[in-house]
């Protein structure tokens, strides 16, 4: 997992971009020194598949490999079931957040103890996801 980025603006191409060449190709340089690092991109989101952040990814393919992610499907990612567990976290938090910085302090915390076996059981769930998925012919699926 790499680092949680805060935003305090809507997400655009330009600022994806930065994220990507400040944060992202940093992180797998460390990680993944020997360029066998994967990024998944989050969906086909706008700003994801700006022609400037495309661009950038086709230009750093050596250093690390990049997921396309498919049209439409944004169930079958597991950053949603990293939401989930945030929402859960957050929601029985005693006392609550109640202010953004707080909330940012309590992300950044969950952020830092999400369990690394739970992380790796939803990267093992990718090829359940696929097979649900081919055979409800892309149709939703229960993920």
């Amino acid at each position: 997992m790499g680092p949680l980025i805060r935003l305090e603006t809507n997400l655009t191409g330009d600022r994806y971009l930065n994220i990507l060449s400040d944060h992202l190709h940093s992180f797998m340089s460390i990680v993944h020194s020997d360029g066998l690092g994967q990024f998944q991109q989050q969906d086909n989101a706008t700003p994801h598949a700006s022609r400037v952040a495309t661009k950038w990814l086709q230009e750093h393919s050596c250093d690390f490999r990049h997921f396309h992610w498919p049209p439409k499907f944004p169930e079958m990612n597991i950053i949603e079931d990293i939401r989930d567990a945030f929402l859960y976290a957050i929601e029985n938090r005693s006392p609550p957040p109640r202010t953004p910085m707080d909330l940012w302090t309590v992300l950044k915390d969950e952020w830092c103890e999400l369990p690394p076996r739970y992380l790796q059981t939803l990267v093992e769930s990718m090829p359940h996801r696929v097979v649900a998925l081919l055979s409800v012919r892309g149709s939703p699926t229960r993920y």
